[in-house]
């Protein structure tokens, strides 16, 4: 039996359903391991390196020897910077250089995207059209004639710079281009609208004629890879 959305017109009425393609949405997921690498890695990528702490040759201050080596009875110390003093420098702290960056093969990243999809396939819904309309007001309106409420997620081809101000004021509202789909926000969303428009370039970029469809079992990734910059999906 095909795969297939329940599907809205612009007005909110309900229309015929939209048959997909199996290979994105009718997958069958025995197991959930590629899915949690994916999305292990996808936080991983998006982590900046922002901490920063200092040792105790970078600590402003404690040149000179608080006391005499002998003869005060005290212990011997040199620096009132000395890690184990308060306000001294720390040892083996985050110096801002950690690289966080990891690498999932492309063929695993698109079938966890499509077992993400599979998965969430009674939360998944097809709109005709997205309103072209810059006002957040009319935008809420719209959305409230689909039968997609809390966190939602809204996959098209493109969007322009009126639909994603209208969406900037939308705290449980995201957008996110088909291409740029990734295993975390799909997960994350409890609604998935796709605009009829974006089914085509969305299947043809996870399972294109050049990409072949693998079974989970015949994927090994290594979690643990360091790579370079990251491809579109954010992995």
């Amino acid at each position: 039996m095909p795969t297939q959305l329940p599907t809205y017109k612009a007005s909110g009425q309900s229309t015929s359903p939209t048959t997909v393609s199996e290979a994105v949405f009718g997958l069958e997921v025995k197991n959930h391991q590629l899915l949690k690498t994916a999305h292990d890695i996808y936080l991983s990528n998006r982590r900046q390196a922002s901490a920063s702490t200092k040792t105790r040759g970078l600590v402003r201050g404690g040149g000179k020897k608080p006391w005499r080596q002998k003869g005060t009875g005290r212990a011997r110390v040199g620096s009132i910077r000395s890690p184990i003093w308060r306000g001294g420098g720390i040892v083996f702290g985050p110096t801002g250089e950690q690289n966080y960056q990891r690498r999932l093969p492309k063929k695993a990243k698109r079938l966890a995207v499509r077992q993400a999809l599979s998965l969430k396939k009674d939360q998944l819904l097809v709109v005709d059209s997205w309103p072209q309309t810059p006002k957040t007001a009319e935008l809420a309106r719209f959305l409230a004639g689909l039968p997609a409420q809390r966190r939602r997620l809204v996959i098209a081809d493109a969007f322009d710079s009126d639909q994603h101000r209208a969406a900037a004021n939308l705290a449980d509202l995201q957008l996110i281009t088909a291409t740029h789909l990734n295993v975390v926000d799909i997960l994350n969303a409890d609604s998935i609208i796709i605009v009829a428009t974006a089914l085509e370039p969305l299947t043809g970029w996870l399972v294109g004629e050049s990409e072949t469809a693998i079974p989970a079992a015949a994927v090994k990734a290594n979690p643990k890879t360091n790579s370079g910059p990251a491809d579109k999906s954010g992995l």
